[in-house]
């Protein structure tokens, strides 16, 4: 008897061996044909689009400033890895192309393979390009007619880029040609001028503002003007150099945000009160902060340093925009706004005007003013912050944690005693 139990047990294991290597064989096989249909999807992907490395063999210029610039980032970055997270979980994240449709626009000519840009990106390693040459100098026409404006591409697999000189170099990599439009604004409002809000918040949540009538643009200024800065030097390689635009595409990061605003200090003092009033000069002509991603936002601090440098008084102004969610919450994703409660956004080319007040410093005769305006660090729910931190290499001191001083204004005020 106990011989029939052993050879039942015995069957009754081999079987399940055999039953967890079919599934095991099973479960690889399906993977296999997962990973073979993935990377077939981004061979045709990259055939219509070519990545940015191929165009880095006859453009190493403008790759290295490319790759130094934040749209090398669009869908490289921690920050943008959470949000996507948290907008896929949320009942706005049922069209799972938005994100996608600024931060790695081509997906427009392939809806259909929405999710391996999405696996790509939670990867953290995307082999994918996000914003890179094929994606901008593949558009072909902008229709403004649209909100937002939406870019036309060339057809798929086409040979023919665009861009924005006449005398452009012949070649066998692909044919080129010139196109006016590579020098005017319309080419960055496809994304730039994007409203990502499933609630149709609609001009409230203007990112630009009123930007097509500021003086800047009335003189004839466009996007590139101050984004693309000319400079001398080579398109492609081992041409003669001429005229090219920048590609590091300055802004927030970059130099070019120390000419965003302009700050005044006036200082009075009265007996025992002490006013400080700030202009605050925005010098672009667009909001300021564009207010894309929602935690957008710039501060004006102001810190007064007393005897032995100590700060007596220190306070703020934020600009920005505050939105609350369907359930009244106040919320950091645009996706989820439904209301915009308060917006504090510098319009463009605005002067601002903040007055501060506070106790004259005691025993000491003089103090130190200190105003200074900086891009706000990123903010959101704490689960949020902390999934950015466990997800950057460089955990908290990742950028993104940390302010970007635009301009700083010093003085020393003397006190008549």
């Amino acid at each position: 008897m106990h011989r029939i139990f052993r050879a039942v047990a015995v069957k009754k294991t081999t079987l399940a061996v055999v039953f967890v290597a079919l599934a095991w064989t099973w479960l690889g096989t399906v993977e296999d044909r997962t990973l073979a249909q993935d990377a077939k999807s981004q061979a045709s992907i990259e055939k219509a689009f070519p990545n940015s490395n191929k165009c880095k063999r006859c453009h190493e210029r403008v790759f290295e400033e490319w790759e130094t610039s934040p749209l090398s980032r669009s869908i490289h970055s921690p920050a943008f890895r959470a949000t996507l997270d948290a907008f896929l979980a949320s009942p706005e994240g049922k069209d799972k192309a938005l994100c996608f449709r600024c931060h790695a626009p081509h997906i427009r000519e392939f809806q259909d393979h929405t999710q391996l840009f999405i696996d790509q990106v939670k990867s953290g390693d995307p082999q994918l390009d996000g914003v890179a040459c094929a994606q901008c100098h593949l558009i072909k026409q902008v229709d403004r007619a649209k909100h937002p404006p939406e870019p036309k591409y060339e057809a798929p697999g086409s040979k023919t880029l665009y861009g924005p000189y006449k005398d452009f170099s012949q070649n066998l990599a692909h044919q080129s040609m010139e196109l006016g439009l590579f020098k005017k604004s319309d080419l960055c409002l496809n994304c730039h001028q994007a409203v990502p809000s499933a609630a149709n918040l609609g001009k409230a949540n203007d990112l630009l503002g009123n930007w097509d009538q500021s003086k800047a643009v009335k003189s004839g200024k466009e996007c590139q003007s101050c984004h693309m800065p000319e400079q001398t030097g080579e398109s492609a390689n081992g041409e003669k150099k001429r005229t090219v635009a920048n590609h590091t595409f300055p802004g927030r990061i970059g130099k070019l945000r120390q000419e965003a605003a302009k700050l005044d200090v006036e200082t009075k003092i009265e007996g025992d009160k002490t006013t400080v009033i700030v202009k605050v000069q925005s010098l672009v002509p667009h909001n300021l902060p564009t207010t894309h991603p929602a935690w957008a936002s710039v501060v004006l601090d102001l810190v007064i340093k007393g005897k032995n440098l100590k700060t007596v008084f220190s306070d703020k102004r934020i600009y920005g925009r505050v939105y609350h969610n369907a359930k009244g919450e106040k919320t950091q994703f645009d996706f989820e706004a439904v209301k915009v409660v308060e917006d504090t956004v510098l319009k463009p080319e605005e002067l601002r005007v903040e007055t501060f007040t506070f106790p004259t410093p005691k025993e000491t005769r003089t103090f130190d003013v200190e105003a200074t305006l900086s891009y706000a660090p990123i903010t959101g729910p704490a689960p949020f912050l902390q999934r950015i931190e466990a997800e950057s290499s460089k955990g908290t001191s990742d950028p993104v944690f940390q302010p970007i001083e635009i301009v700083t204004r010093t003085e020393n005020v003397p006190i008549a005693r």
